[in-house]
C-alpha cells in the first residue's frame, strides 16, 4: 500500500512563509543597526574628559573637557552633552557629532549635579560651597536666582511639569521640595542618613532617594510628600557601614529600581510594588552611577575606585564584562 504524499504547500502558504522570514530578519537588522549606534558616555574626574563606548562597552573615544567632570545631561534635542564641572565651576557644551567642548558658562562655587526645565532653557544646579540651588538661563548664560538649601546640596530632580524641583541636603538628612515660580522652600522632607541622588517613577508617582550612610532607599509619595517606604539593603558578610546606596534608576516599565551600593561594590534590584530587595549583583569597587539602556536589558554601571565602568545582564542578573572608564569615573549616559 503506497504512503500518502505530505501536502504542497500553495502560493499562499509559501508567501506567508516569506514575509513571516522577511520581518524576522527586517526586526534582527534593525535591533542590531540600533545596537550599532548606540553610544555611552562616562565622565571621568581626573582625566577631565568624556569617555565614548559603544553599546558593548569598546571604546571609541575620549573627548577632552573642563576640570573634574561629573553629572551629565543630554539636551533636549540630544545633539549636546551638558556637563558640569567641580573643580572649574563650569557647565561645559558638548557637541555629539563633533565630539568635541563647544562652549562653558560660569556656574557656583563646587557645583555638583543638575537637572533641566522641561524646555531645556533653565539648569538647576546644586551648589555644594553656597549650600543653594541655582538656576541659570542657558540662552544668556546668566544666573536667573537661587534658593537656600541645607548644607551639601547634591541630588536635583525637576518635575515633568517643570514647577517643582526636589534637592538633596547631605548634612541635614533632607529633602528639600522647591517651588521653582516662587523661588522658595515649600517642603522639608525627613530622609535617611546623607541622601545623595533620585530617580522618578515612570508614573511620576515615586520619588526613590539614595541614602548613603543609611544603606537605604527612602519612597516619597509625590502627592501626599510623605516618605511612604523605606528600603534597607543588607549583604551577607559585610557591615552596614559599608553600604553606601549613591546612584539609582527605574527599569523603563517601572517593575524595578536599580541602586548603586558604592563601598559595596554591588548594584541591587528593587521590586517597586512590594519595595523588597531582589538580587544583588557584584560589579566593579564603588559602584556610582548608573544608566539603562531603552529596553532595560543592559545596566551600565561607574565604578569609581577600580576606574571602569560594568555592563550588567539585567534579566540574567549578571555582569557580563568590565571595561576601563578613565580615573575616577562618575556619570554614566546612554543615546540610542
Amino acid at each position: 500500500m503506497s504512503k500518502a504524499k505530505p501536502p504542497v504547500p500553495g502560493r499562499k502558504q509559501r508567501w506567508r512563509a516569506a514575509v513571516g522570514m522577511a520581518c524576522a530578519l527586517l526586526a534582527g537588522a534593525d535591533m542590531a543597526w540600533a545596537q550599532a549606534a548606540a553610544r555611552v558616555y562616562v565622565s571621568n574626574e581626573k582625566d577631565n574628559q568624556i569617555v565614548v563606548f559603544d553599546a558593548q562597552g569598546q571604546n571609541l573615544a575620549r573627548i577632552p573637557v573642563c576640570q573634574r567632570p561629573r553629572d551629565m545631561k543630554f539636551s533636549p534635542d540630544g545633539a549636546r552633552i551638558l556637563v558640569i564641572c567641580a573643580d572649574s565651576n563650569q557647565l561645559g557644551w558638548v557637541d555629539v557629532a563633533q565630539q568635541k567642548m563647544v562652549g562653558t558658562m560660569p556656574l557656583g562655587e563646587s557645583p555638583e549635579m543638575f537637572g533641566l526645565s522641561p524646555d531645556g532653557k533653565t539648569a538647576y544646579v546644586s551648589s555644594e560651597d553656597d549650600s543653594a540651588l541655582q538656576a541659570f538661563d542657558l540662552l544668556t548664560r546668566k544666573k536667573l536666582f537661587e534658593v537656600k538649601t541645607g548644607g551639601e546640596p547634591e541630588g536635583v530632580l525637576v518635575m515633568p511639569d517643570g514647577l517643582f524641583a526636589y534637592v538633596t541636603s547631605e548634612v541635614a538628612n533632607l529633602v528639600h521640595r522647591i517651588d521653582l515660580k516662587q523661588k522658595k522652600v515649600v517642603q522639608n522632607i525627613k530622609v535617611g542618613n546623607r541622601p545623595r541622588r533620585f530617580s522618578l517613577s515612570p508614573d511620576g508617582k515615586e520619588v526613590w532617594v539614595s541614602n548613603e550612610l543609611g544603606a537605604s532607599v527612602s519612597v516619597i509619595d509625590a502627592a501626599t510628600q510623605q516618605v511612604k517606604a523605606t528600603v534597607p539593603f543588607q549583604i551577607a558578610g559585610m557591615r552596614a557601614a559599608d553600604i553606601t546606596p549613591v546612584g539609582l534608576v527605574h527599569s523603563p516599565d517601572g517593575r524595578s529600581v536599580w541602586v548603586s551600593l558604592g563601598r559595596a561594590n554591588h548594584v541591587a534590584e528593587v521590586d517597586t510594588v512590594s519595595k523588597q530587595l531582589r538580587r544583588t549583583v557584584l560589579v566593579g569597587k564603588r559602584a556610582w552611577g548608573l544608566a539603562l539602556n531603552k529596553a532595560g536589558s543592559l545596566l551600565y554601571v561607574t565604578n569609581g575606585l577600580s576606574d571602569d565602568m560594568t555592563l550588567v545582564d539585567t534579566a540574567q542578573g549578571k555582569a557580563l564584562r568590565s571595561v576601563s572608564a578613565g580615573r575616577v569615573p562618575h556619570t554614566v549616559l546612554v543615546r540610542e
